[in-house]
């Protein structure tokens, strides 16, 4: 018998995780007004707290709208919602959403590049670009593409390829591409094992990362988003393809 870990939940969470799907899933429209906290907390089978504590998640999260002394509304979550919300949307009752998907991808595609000569545009600049700093990201990158030249492992390639990354986010030095890229990664893990066979070209490709990395640590943009694009653009294209994109 295989045995796996217990997760422990609050009773909150999983009021919020139940509401939430539903209102993800259209179950629950725009527009539509939830039970009361009574009503909810009696049908839910919990505490009318552990109600008004999921509540009060949802609609920090955009989903709905709580009024003191009101019902509570469902909101459009394309209109209101953060990029918090992209994991649930990715994946439903275990399945992959492909205009999820490849609406993760476009921005991917789109996204590196300009981040990667952000990077290096930093590298260069006078005052961000000191020596102490290029020599901290030379490091953390040389890491990163050491990691991927002597990995096999497909999801483990995948992961070090995200390593790599992140830290060219960091190199950056920007918060909007940094919370973007932390919630692209959290829709992307789950998915690493289906997509190992896609991306195995992208991860392998160890001289790609390598002439990147040298291009942000020196400080030329224009050629980093260049190779970044070149990097990102084959697996890319041809999972949109795979999804019915163009």
């Amino acid at each position: 018998m295989a045995l796996q870990p217990v997760v422990k939940r609050s009773v909150s969470a999983d009021v919020f995780e139940q509401i939430a799907a539903d209102v993800l899933s259209g179950e629950l429209a725009p527009g539509s007004t939830l039970p009361s906290e009574r009503q909810l907390a009696e049908a839910l089978g919990v505490s009318r707290p552990a109600v008004r504590e999921a509540l009060q998640r949802l609609a920090a999260a955009g989903l709905v709208a709580v009024r003191q002394g009101d019902a509570t509304t469902v909101l459009d979550y394309r209109r209101g919602a953060g990029l918090e919300v992209l994991p649930r949307l990715l994946v439903k009752e275990g399945m992959l959403e492909p205009a999820v998907a490849r609406s993760i991808l476009e921005v991917r595609m789109h996204n590196g590049p300009k981040v990667a000569e952000l990077a290096a545009a930093r590298m260069g600049a006078t005052k961000a670009g000191t020596a102490g700093d290029r020599d901290q990201v030379r490091a953390d990158l040389e890491r990163s593409v050491a990691a991927l030249t002597a990995e096999t492992d497909p999801i483990a390639l995948q992961r070090h390829a995200l390593e790599f990354w992140d830290h060219v986010v960091d190199a950056a030095d920007s918060i909007v591409f940094r919370l973007m890229f932390n919630m692209l990664r959290a829709a992307y893990e789950p998915a690493l094992a289906a997509l190992a066979p896609v991306m195995s070209a992208e991860v392998g490709n160890a001289d790609g990362y390598r002439e990147l990395a040298a291009a942000i640590v020196a400080g030329r943009s224009k050629k980093a988003a260049d190779k970044a694009r070149a990097l990102l653009e084959p697996a890319t294209t041809t999972l949109i393809e795979a999804l019915g994109g163009h």
